[in-house]
């Protein structure tokens, strides 16, 4: 790594220096470095929104674009995306010299204006979900327990707009009749005692 580079990280050390702000996850002379800062910015109806950044700074970094990774709890996959390209955009025009402060900098001044735009999905901006979500592809499988449903439809109508939100698409089941578990309770009694009298 050049020593603009090295420069740059003791710097970064330095400047996000609050709890848990700065983390060097990875250091190698052949495959670069990885760290990861913890910012917040600015969404819309002005709610501070937290950021997971993670850069990978390639060897011959800054001669060379970093890799960005941005994740949020507060952000959907497409948003985490958006940001990501643009900060991958706004990278461009600073090559060839330490950029991730910079990044920082712009991203913190400029996500409301990214999450206002029409293909970013403008959601609330507002921290509302309390799993995390990854800018990364992959399957994630969730299972959402709901126990004592009142009103069915309501519930049905809640879950689609959760899954309508987040873009997610999954399946809803329903497992049982009314009082199952009350008659599953009593039959397993009855066989309890039939097979206790068998043994006597």
């Amino acid at each position: 790594m050049a020593g603009p580079a090295r420069e740059e990280l003791v710097a970064l050390a330095a400047i996000f220096c609050g709890p848990d702000e700065w983390e060097v996850l990875s250091l190698s002379e052949t495959d670069g470095t990885v760290c990861r800062i913890l910012t917040k910015a600015e969404g819309l109806m002005d709610a501070d929104i937290p950021l997971e950044l993670v850069f990978h700074l390639p060897v011959n970094y800054p001669s060379c674009l970093p890799g960005i990774s941005v994740s949020s709890e507060c952000l959907t996959r497409a948003q985490c995306v958006a940001v990501k390209e643009k900060l991958l955009e706004q990278a461009e025009n600073l090559s060839s010299e330490p950029m991730v402060h910079e990044l920082v900098l712009w991203i913190q001044q400029n996500l409301r204006h990214i999450l206002n735009q029409p293909e970013t999905g403008s959601g609330s901006g507002k921290c509302t979900f309390a799993a995390s979500m990854t800018a990364d592809d992959g399957l994630w499988i969730t299972l959402l327990h709901l126990d004592h449903m009142r009103a069915k439809t309501k519930y049905v109508k809640t879950v689609e707009k959760w899954a309508s939100d987040l873009r997610l698409t999954g399946r809803l089941m329903f497992m049982g009749v009314p009082d199952s578990s009350e008659n599953l309770q009593s039959r397993c009694g009855l066989k309890w005692k039939e097979m206790q009298r068998e043994n006597d």
